[in-house]
């Protein structure tokens, strides 16, 4: 059966144990999960099917993914093994049980592992909450990762002491067996590669704020902390339990805002246009790949472009 209902709009839930499980995905697997997570609530059944409908999330999330990263993205989601150590159980699991694809239709049909479900599902305790927008803004795979590791500190304040060990394999740079080499080794790269983009981007993107500290043993870094607060969200609430035009609707005013167009006829013109909005996502979509340059007036440009002005 189809998930008939959502949770809030901008909040999705996850438990503590798979927020700390040692895993890593794609930005185009975490935008699919998180997705995925919007859409489960505490009365789904066993079994339920949950639809993802590819222009919307491309269309919400301002990224552009093609079928064969959606087909790699999914596989992975089936195939990966997910370590989940509750401290008297360990389970390997992965998190989906299948996806089905619907050519034509531009939608995937998501089943979850039922071994999967409690970790998910789950909202009676234990729980990490974060801004399902705020994660679809960040563009690092470590950004998101370590944003969903603050969210689970923010009514505290600090997150706890992890050993450079442990938070390297949270974010699997380095493998605790020792088979695979370990990634940014030296504390300026981490700190270059890692930590200060991810600390810039959830600063800016998300209703976090967030600084880290690192932690001396002796005369190396053994250790780190982060300090998380909550901020007023500046973003609007992604609109998944709209209708697909009216959530691109949502999505087109709101980009024309970041744009500066806001003059009411102009706005009006433009979300009445059918061509005006396809206009405006391709536009956006071009310039947060670089395709198109325009530091000082992109708003200018996209009107130039689109004959109104």
């Amino acid at each position: 059966m189809a998930a008939s209902e959502t949770l809030s709009p901008i909040e999705i839930r996850q438990h503590n144990a798979l927020t700390t499980a040692r895993y890593e995905m794609s930005a185009c697997e975490m935008d699919i999960v998180f997705s995925l997570l919007s859409k489960l609530t505490k009365h789904d059944q066993a079994g339920t099917i949950y639809e993802i409908r590819v222009q919307e999330l491309m269309e919400l999330t301002g990224r552009t993914w093609n079928y064969k990263q959606l087909l790699e993205s999914t596989e992975n989601l089936n195939s990966r093994v997910y370590h989940i150590d509750t401290g008297k159980t360990l389970l390997q699991v992965s998190l989906l049980a299948s996806a089905l694809y619907r050519k034509g239709e531009g939608t995937i049909e998501l089943e979850i592992s039922e071994r999967m479900r409690p970790y998910l599902i789950d909202l009676k305790s234990n729980f990490t909450s974060y801004r399902l927008q705020a994660a679809f803004n960040l563009s690092s795979k470590y950004a998101k990762r370590i944003y969903q590791l603050a969210s689970q500190w923010k009514d505290i304040g600090e997150t706890k002491t992890y050993s450079l060990d442990e938070f390297k394999a949270m974010l699997k740079l380095k493998d605790p067996t020792g088979k695979e080499p370990e990634q940014y080794a030296q504390i300026s790269a981490l700190q270059k590669y890692v930590l200060d983009i991810a600390t810039t981007q959830i600063n800016e993107h998300t209703d976090l704020s967030i600084k880290y500290e690192l932690l001396k043993k002796g005369r190396s870094y053994q250790s780190i902390k982060f300090y998380v607060s909550q901020v007023r969200p500046q973003q609007l609430p992604i609109p998944f339990e709209l209708a697909a035009e009216d959530a691109k609707a949502q999505a087109a005013r709101k980009h024309l805002e970041n744009l500066g167009i806001e003059e009411p006829s102009l706005v009006q013109q433009i979300l009445q246009s059918t061509t005006h909005i396809e206009a405006l996502f391709s536009f956006i979509f071009k310039l947060k790949t670089d395709k198109i340059k325009a530091t000082k007036n992109p708003g200018g440009l996209f009107l130039k472009m689109q004959g109104l002005r």
